[in-house]
C-alpha cells in the first residue's frame, strides 16, 4: 500500500497544449535539473511516454558499452554482420 501512496503523491496531471506541447511541472524540472532549452529524449513503450534528460541517456549508454573489451569496434562488427547477411541472401 505504501508503494501506491508514493506513486500517487509523485504523480502530477498535465494537459497537452497546442501542437502537442507539454509543460513539465516545476517540481520535476528542479528534481531533474532541467532548464529552458534542456534537451530531452522521448521514447514510448507503447503505453507510456518516457521523457529523460539527454545527459542521462548518454550516461546510461556509456555505462553499458564501457564493459566491452578494449579495442572492440561495434561498427566493424555491425558491418561484418551485414556483409555476412548479404552473402547468405545472395546464396539463396
Amino acid at each position: 500500500m505504501a508503494y501506491f501512496r508514493a506513486v500517487a503523491s509523485s504523480e502530477k496531471l498535465v494537459s497537452l497544449g497546442p501542437q502537442g506541447r507539454l509543460v513539465v511541472p516545476a517540481r520535476f524540472r528542479r528534481e531533474l535539473g532541467l532548464e529552458e532549452g534542456s534537451t530531452l529524449a522521448v521514447t514510448s513503450d507503447g503505453r507510456r511516454l518516457i521523457l529523460e534528460p539527454r545527459a542521462e541517456v548518454l550516461r546510461r549508454v556509456r555505462v553499458r558499452y564501457s564493459k566491452l573489451p578494449k579495442g572492440t569496434r561495434l561498427s566493424s562488427e555491425l558491418i561484418a554482420d551485414r556483409r555476412e547477411e548479404a552473402r547468405r541472401e545472395s546464396d539463396r
